[in-house]
Parts: structure tokens; sequence; C-alpha cells
């Protein structure tokens, strides 16, 4: 499967790794330019490109990239994207550590990847927002072990949350459908599921518990 990566941070370039070791075609992108990913190209075959081509053909397209940043992506950036493609989100709103105040976020109550789905243009589906970045490399078990991570994943495009089932499956990961990107704040920044590496019925527990109130810590 091709796969293009825009942001190869920590999240980004874990995947970037474990995607290319596991076979896929993977393209990586970041804001300072294909030359600066040269030691990440050498260690997992990986294609660097720019970030105005990383979506070329790809079947999934990974946008992980500091929230505040969005807006600033190419038009037409996913243009190129295969038919049908999927398109995953991993960002979250940090206010007051780095992005800003984000009005839209803040007053009229729009969940973190609606909003990142507004200005891409397309659905997404939001995962590994909460995952930290060194458990894509050492948390993936066999399906079925008793030690298993579930990772919670929200969106509205059905078939998308299903081949993002399948990537995580393949990843080592299983899956908790948090419900559609308005149910999304389940998952964000300050929930009791942020961070939490555990098994479905833990993660589904921790869902559960979350609070649509934003944590002051979490506000502009």
């Amino acid at each position: 499967m091709k796969i293009g990566i825009i942001g190869a941070g920590n999240i980004g370039g874990n995947l970037t790794r474990r995607l290319a070791a596991l076979g896929h075609d993977v393209s990586v992108a970041n804001s300072r330019g294909p030359e600066t990913l040269a030691a990440l190209v050498e260690e997992t075959g990986a294609t660097a490109v720019p970030v105005a081509e990383a979506a070329r053909g790809a079947d999934v397209v990974v946008v992980t990239i500091p929230l505040k940043n969005v807006p600033d992506l190419p038009a037409g950036l996913l243009d190129g994207a295969a038919e049908g493609f999927t398109l995953i989100e991993t960002g979250n709103y940090y206010p007051q550590e780095r992005d800003g105040r984000i009005a839209a976020i803040e007053d009229e109550g729009i969940t973190e990847s609606r909003w990142t789905e507004g200005h891409l243009g397309h659905p997404v589906v939001k995962v590994f927002n909460g995952t930290y970045a060194q458990d894509i490399l050492d948390k993936p078990r066999p399906a079925g072990a008793a030690d298993r991570v579930a990772l919670p994943i929200s969106g509205d495009d059905e078939s998308g949350k299903k081949a993002v089932r399948s990537l995580l499956d393949e990843l080592g990961f299983d899956t908790v459908d948090t419900g559609g990107l308005d149910e999304s704040w389940r998952q964000q920044p300050g929930t009791p599921v942020y961070g939490l590496a555990a098994g479905t019925d833990e993660i589904v527990a921790a869902l559960a518990a979350a609070s649509p109130e934003r944590p002051a810590d979490f506000r502009g």
C-alpha cells in the first residue's frame, strides 16, 4: 500500500519506521524539505518528498503536524491522492504550549479533528493523538495477545475507519471506535484515555469516563 506521511516528528518518524518495515511504500515529508530527512530515509528505505507531493498516489495519508500549522499546508495537497483514500490526522490542540488560541475550538466548541477536517477539506480519522511515539515501536503485539494495546479512533468516514482498523491490526494494535468526529473530544488531551496504553476494556471505560469540558491546562 502507498502511504504518505506529512510530518516527520516523533509520531511521523516512528510510523515511517514501522510502516516501511511492514513493506508499505512510504513517502514522508516535513516543513524543512526532503534533504533534511536523509537519515530517516537511509534507516527505513522510505522516500523523502516535498510536502506538496506527499499525498500523490497515496492510499493512506497521515497528517501529523502541529495543529497551528494545518492551515498553512499547500492548497490542493490531497488532489493527487488515490481514489477513495483514507486521511488520518494525529493532531492535538495545545494552546498554552504551542498553538495559541483557536477561536473555533475555544468559543464554538468544535472538536480539534473537526477543525482540522475543515481545513483539509476531506473526512479525517483521528488516531495516534494520545499515543506515546515510543509505544508505536515498543507496544505492538500479535492479535489475541493478553497484553495487546487498543487505540481509540474516531471519524465519520466508515470506510476510512475500516481501513484504519486494518492498518492498526497490521501494526499490532487493537481498535476502539469512539464514534464520529463530534465525539472525538473523548480522546483529546486531558481526557482519561489520553496517553493510556491499555487493553480494550480499559480504553472503553476511559472513553466513557471523559468529560466534554476542556481542562484548564488545555484552554487558551
